[in-house]
């Protein structure tokens, strides 16, 4: 791909245990190779430097340059990374999304690991259904699997029953729960209407009948569906007058603070908001609606080896090893998130965490793999929902926008 190409793709993301014994140590020349990986992890405070520790010693041929680059709801490392790939110094390595897989691979930024997997003996360990999932359509298999999340409720359970309240099961009874929560200071629904926010309006929009077909954003059911999201601000005011630029941090914090009743996240939060809450939180699928169907977002997480790396097989086996067994149990309790190994576990969330992702796991999807995504992620949706939610354009013209963004 030409340079010039590089640059577009570019600046549209800037608006917006060892392996097995089948695979030999690689080859390495004049000393030590050096793998620079880059990471985030929710809790900046926690480091991989045990896990690169364990793996240095294991592989002492491999040096691991680990760097922790801020998340920025997704914006900030997306910017980074796909500027970093255009200027020829990106890293060997990183954790991806796979809505960022159609644009790296149309950069050719990709490294492809069939022939690292042919000789992974832990390959199978990984479950075939997430394998499909993180595959996408591609003949070749690009990402590591490495870690996953399926977003869900929480809510205050002790304030429901205050109320005599249920958890709600369908869209109706979720506004009328969070109408009967909002009191005072406290504010039925922490709508997150900032970065990341999509994965809060997806569950309603999407679950109420858009879709990113063509067409699937401006059907009637479609612009219908993303009224009644945006009524949850601008004419139920169940939310914080915040809510339009609240991202990850704002609506946990007020989460905890008893500042909301109900809020739409991952397990990724639910060690810190049981340490704050305790009992008094509880968690289940998202709402649905009347016909009983529904959406909730796969957030899934993996590893990538870049095409330009100098040390491919030294970053395979690295990334390899976070995926495997004990490893990828001890990365997970890191980043909050669930593991991909069969051998790995999740003891240190509380089971009824565990249970509403696997709960929800029936109406999940991903975003579509397509190049458009990642600014619809980081410019388009957000910036859009902030203007629907602010007065400043009608939720029709929102999702006509997204439309647009998609198909012209």
């Amino acid at each position: 791909m030409e340079r010039r190409e590089f640059l577009k793709l570019a600046g549209a993301a800037a608006l917006g245990a060892p392996l097995g014994s089948a695979l030999a140590a690689p080859a390495i020349a004049q000393g030590a190779a050096t793998v620079r990986w880059w990471y985030h992890f929710d809790n900046p405070q926690n480091s991989p430097a045990e896990l690169v520790a364990k793996f240095e010693k294991e592989n002492p041929g491999i040096k691991i340059q680990a760097e922790a680059i801020p998340w920025g709801g997704g914006n900030d490392y997306q910017t980074r990374l796909f500027a970093a790939l255009v200027a020829g110094n990106a890293p060997d390595c990183a954790m991806v999304r796979l809505s960022w897989a159609a644009r790296l691979q149309t950069m050719k930024a990709l490294e492809p690991l069939d022939p690292f997997l042919a000789k992974w003996d832990d390959r199978k360990d990984i479950d075939d259904n997430i394998w499909k999932i993180v595959g996408g359509g591609s003949q070749q298999k690009y990402y590591l699997p490495l870690q996953y999340v399926v977003i869900y409720l929480y809510y205050r359970q002790d304030l429901l029953q205050q109320a005599g309240l249920k958890a709600p099961e369908t869209f109706e009874d979720f506004r009328a729960v969070a109408k009967a929560l909002t009191k005072g200071d406290v504010a039925g629904f922490g709508m997150r209407g900032g970065a990341g926010g999509f994965d809060n309006w997806g569950p309603f929009v999407l679950g109420g009948g858009a879709s990113f077909e063509k067409g699937g954003m401006v059907s009637e059911k479609a612009l219908a569906a993303n009224r009644a999201y945006v009524d949850f601000a601008t004419k139920d005011k169940v939310v914080p007058a915040s809510a339009a630029t609240d991202s990850f941090r704002q609506i946990v914090d007020a989460f905890k603070a008893g500042r909301t009743g109900m809020m739409i996240h991952h397990v990724g939060s639910a060690a810190e908001i049981e340490a704050a809450l305790g009992d008094k939180v509880s968690a289940k699928r998202v709402p649905v609606g009347p016909d009983g169907k529904g959406w909730t977002y796969f957030g899934d997480e993996s590893n990538a080896v870049f095409a330009a790396s100098k040390a491919k097989e030294a970053a395979f086996r690295w990334i390899s090893f976070l995926s495997t067994g004990e490893n990828n149990s001890a990365l997970t309790k890191l980043t909050g998130q669930l593991p991909v190994s069969s051998k790995a576990n999740a003891d240190w969330v509380p089971k009824r965490f565990v249970d509403a992702s696997r709960a929800s796991v029936s109406i999940a999807g991903p975003l579509p793999d397509s190049p458009k995504t990642p600014d619809f992620i980081g410019r388009i949706w957000p910036t859009n929902m902030q203007r629907a939610l602010t007065g400043q354009i009608s939720p029709d013209d929102m999702m006509k926008a997204i439309e647009q963004h998609f198909y012209g």
